[in-house]
């Protein structure tokens, strides 16, 4: 892609997600995420109306009345995107590949952010992690980050989600705002989730291709694996074929919910041919 052509995706793609982020997601998101970064500040003497579940005991108890923790709402939050890269990542069949989707709603997610005066962070991984943008403001920031999302050339193929994870804990050491989006056609992340999950807030949207939940009888295919790179023929004809590879897929898609959730994670599962705006929004105001 040349220059010329990049920035005029980069250009439709700000038009496309800004507009969504200034409508719809920027209060959604302030609305969900605002309590995340609250910091103590003083304590007063209860009044009506007040939460009981701000109630400070030790004080309540010195002064034989009712004193209430007040909390001030820190002025900004960090958000951090981080993208799978993989190979795997690139099967699609319907409207656009994953890829287009990944960089969508990251661009959508980046500014809400930047709405309410958030910086904004990128991890972009595959077996290993292949880039790191440290969290800034600004929308040249963000268009920096789209850039980098649509014209990444990733050195590896394979997929290792724990490294990402362990890198995230080890650069960011204050509470973040955590996106990975990937296909999570992957397993054995579940202690690194944990352990990044007890000081952030993630998110995990899984971006997939219908296609890929069933292999269609179609007799010998040739089909290549897309994070080994080899060819394999394949009989989709077979019964047990297709079974073997529902079953492997549905065990990733169960590892990566079960995961995820024990992890107190959220989840958002995003279909290529489904709007991720309905996704996104669905998912804030349940949170919210």
């Amino acid at each position: 892609m040349d220059t010329k052509e990049l920035l005029k995706k980069v250009r439709k793609i700000e038009i496309k997600t800004r507009r969504l982020s200034d409508h719809i997601f920027g209060g959604e998101y302030h609305s969900t995420f605002k309590g995340r970064g609250m910091t103590f500040s003083e304590v007063r003497q209860y009044q009506f109306g007040d939460d009981v579940r701000n109630i400070d005991w030790n004080v309540t108890a010195r002064y034989n009345e009712p004193f209430v923790k007040v909390f001030e709402e820190e002025r900004e939050l960090t958000m951090m995107l981080m993208a799978d890269v993989s190979g795997s990542k690139l099967f699609g069949t319907q409207n656009q590949f994953k890829d287009e989707i990944v960089t969508e709603i990251a661009a959508t997610l980046a500014f809400s952010a930047t709405q309410n005066n958030d910086k904004i962070g990128l991890i972009l991984f595959s077996e290993e992690v292949e880039l790191y943008i440290p969290p800034k403001k600004g929308r040249s920031h963000v268009l920096r980050i789209i850039r980098e999302l649509l014209e990444f050339k990733p050195k590896s193929k394979n997929t290792n989600i724990s490294e990402a994870f362990k890198f995230l804990s080890n650069v960011m050491k204050k509470k973040a705002i955590v996106f990975v989006l990937s296909d999570f056609i992957a397993d054995d992340y579940k202690q690194t989730l944990k352990i990044a999950a007890g000081r952030h807030d993630i998110t995990g949207i899984r971006i997939y291709d219908k296609h890929e939940e069933a292999i269609p009888n179609l007799g010998m295919v040739q089909m290549q694996d897309e994070e080994s790179g080899e060819l394999l023929m394949v009989n989709t004809a077979s019964k047990k074929v297709r079974q073997n590879y529902s079953r492997f897929y549905h065990e990733k898609v169960d590892y990566f919910k079960d995961t995820f959730t024990k992890s107190g994670s959220g989840t958002i599962d995003c279909r290529v041919d489904e709007s991720y705006v309905k996704k996104l929004l669905g998912y804030f105001k349940r949170r919210g």
